[in-house]
Parts: structure tokens; C-alpha cells; sequence
């Protein structure tokens, strides 16, 4: 695979083919730590991963292997956005002032860019990148409230059996 980063400055939002070209590259390593943490042919899977290929895609095997080595947020968000569900992954952050603060400066920060789309919503004629947009934001506050709801779940159950 290039040395020279075929998908600069695309934005929060990717396609599942973006998103796996990403994955790929930057995993811890590269690609080629990539294959050999798969016990996989470099070649092959630089084919697989590659950006532009439309005729070799990993098996539903290998994509397994490959989001549960990378475990890469844009790759898990790109294979669920067509459904309309939202992941998450269960990491606990503690429930303390400061992190419930961080929250909220983060519900603030997009609450923030809800109103700048202020556009779309005016006409009612959503664009495709606005609605992509809203969705990623969205679902960042959805993961950030369940980090903290699964600390204080586990603060709680730590107290009680601890």
C-alpha cells in the first residue's frame, strides 16, 4: 500500500470502504502489523483494504478480524449508519463532577453546531453531508451519556460488592 494517504481531510463521516482504507492504515503498525496480528497475506489484504478496488472485498470472516483487531470507530460507524443504529463499545467512565461536566461542555459544544444547521431545517430541504453530519454528532452525545451512565453503574456495584 502507498505511503502517500489517499483519503486526506474527508471528515467525521466515512464509507464502509473508506472506512475500512482508514482502519487499515491507521492501525497501530499499518497495514502490515494489520496482517500479521490476522496471520493474513500482506498483499492480499492491502488489495482488500485497498480504496479504489471494487472487486476484492474481505470475506465476512476477515471483516470480523478486522473490526475486532482495529476496533476503529469510524469502520463500526460506517457498517451501522445504514441501519440507523448507534454503537457502543462499554467503557466506563467514572461518574465524577468532572466528568459529568465534560458532558455537558460536550451537549453544549453540539448543541451547538444542531443550531448551525439551522439552514436545512429553514427550507426543509436536508442535504446528504448535513444529515451525515447530524447523525455523527448525534451519536457521539448518545456514547458519551452511556460512558458515564455505565461508570456510575459500576461505581455503584463496585461499592456494593467491593
Amino acid at each position: 500500500m502507498s505511503r502517500v494517504d489517499l483519503l486526506p481531510d474527508s471528515g467525521p463521516v466515512f464509507s464502509l470502504r473508506q472506512a475500512l482504507y482508514r482502519a487499515g492504515r491507521d492501525y497501530h503498525g499499518g497495514i502490515t502489523a494489520l496482517a500479521h496480528d490476522l496471520v493474513m497475506d500482506l498483499d492480499a489484504l492491502q488489495k482488500k483494504l485497498k480504496l479504489d478496488e471494487e472487486r476484492r472485498w474481505p470475506t465476512p470472516d476477515e471483516l470480523e478480524e478486522i473490526i475486532g483487531a482495529t476496533k476503529d470507530a469510524r469502520l463500526l460507524d460506517a457498517l451501522n449508519r445504514p441501519a440507523g443504529a448507534v454503537w457502543y463499545r462499554p467503557e466506563p467512565v467514572s461518574a465524577t463532577p468532572d466528568a459529568l461536566k465534560a458532558v455537558g461542555e460536550l451537549l453544549v459544544k453540539e448543541g451547538m453546531f444542531v443550531r448551525s444547521l439551522h439552514e436545512g431545517a429553514d427550507d426543509n430541504r436536508w442535504q446528504a453531508y448535513e444529515v451525515a453530519e447530524l447523525e455523527f454528532h448525534g451519536n457521539e452525545v448518545i456514547r458519551a451519556v452511556l460512558a458515564i451512565m455505565a461508570g456510575a453503574r459500576a461505581a455503584m456495584e463496585g461499592r456494593q460488592h467491593g
